[in-house]
């Protein structure tokens, strides 16, 4: 092999060897901040992986906020119109967070179907929902424009 070809044989080597590691190191330090999207309804159903971080949103069931009197602990549930899921979030709450409305939660599910929330996100108008949870209502065959149409069982 001539020199020349060979010297330009190994700078490809190294080029695509080097691109290669790149690559996974990059998707090995975002594995952490990929959040898959759930609706309460495939969280019910268990086909949500436990222990894992995930975003989970739906409607604030009115009558179901629960404070600690001691700590910022607050228990919640969040429904599609099709399942209810509990939540415990230990820290402050939005200001627009309410009962009736919608909330986008970031954290895991536990082992006892319990969503542990790192993070709540509530909407930010009266008549904005948000998209995740819009498109599962429109999934499951809702077709609620806001929380406030869903009829929740009491």
């Amino acid at each position: 092999m001539h020199p020349v070809r060979k010297q330009r044989l190994m700078l490809v080597i190294f080029i695509l060897l080097f691109s290669s590691i790149a690559v996974g190191l990059l998707v090995f330090a975002l594995r952490e901040n990929i959040n898959l999207f759930y609706p309460p309804s495939k969280i019910a159903t268990g086909e949500v992986p436990h222990n894992t971080r995930i975003r989970a949103g739906g409607c604030v069931k009115p009558g179901t906020i629960l404070r600690s009197n001691e700590t910022l602990e607050v228990t919640f549930i969040i429904t599609d119109g099709v399942a209810e899921v509990p939540v415990a979030y230990n820290g402050i709450l939005p200001d627009l967070f309410a009962e009736g409305e919608a909330a986008v939660i970031n954290g895991m599910l536990d082992n006892k179907g319990v969503f542990q929330a790192a993070e709540v996100l509530a909407k930010h108008d009266e008549n904005y929902m948000p998209p995740e949870v819009a498109a599962a209502m429109k999934d499951k065959g809702e077709h609620q424009a806001t929380c406030k149409e869903i009829q929740y069982d009491s």
